[in-house]
């Protein structure tokens, strides 16, 4: 478990806590994590960071339609890869992967589908490439204002939109 706190500023304990810090903009708690005193005020403890990171990562290989810069640069430095080691992987030079990053240019979808698989395997999830890839390829473009998620007695688990 992690002891990083967040500092909260005018936030309910019983409002979703908006995670920034994760680095994607629309994602939010809505369980999981306690509001406790700082010397700066107010703050936040995720209950099982690491977990929530590979709940984050998994929502975004396996169930968003179109991925972006941030929540590619997400997946990459979430299983510990340089943009040129991704690069290298990929068949891609690293400036590719920083131009995607930055939103300068689409993922082809050879190279985001790779991307996904890439991202599964890393959480040794036993998945059918298949399968994945057919799911990913029926999913409406639904462009959600976020994503919350919550601490289950399954683990970290996205909300139903």
């Amino acid at each position: 478990m992690s002891d990083t706190v967040w500092t909260l500023d005018g936030h309910g304990n019983h409002e979703p806590f908006h995670f920034t810090a994760c680095g994607l903009d629309d994602v939010f708690l809505g369980s999981g994590y306690d509001v406790v005193d700082t010397p700066e005020g107010h703050g936040v403890r995720i209950r099982n960071l690491d977990a929530l990171h590979c709940a984050i990562g998994e929502y975004l290989a396996a169930h968003k339609k179109t991925l972006h810069g941030k929540e590619l640069r997400f997946l990459r430095k979430h299983m510990d890869l340089t943009q040129e080691e991704l690069g290298n992987l990929i068949g891609l030079s690293s400036q590719q992967v920083a131009r995607w990053e930055k939103n300068q240019c689409n993922i082809s979808g050879a190279a985001e589908s790779l991307l996904r698989v890439l991202f599964m395997e890393h959480l040794r999830k036993n998945i059918s490439v298949r399968g994945l890839l057919v799911e990913l390829d029926e999913c409406e473009v639904i462009a959600a204002d976020k994503t919350t998620f919550v601490a289950t007695d399954k683990g970290w688990q996205p909300l139903a939109a």
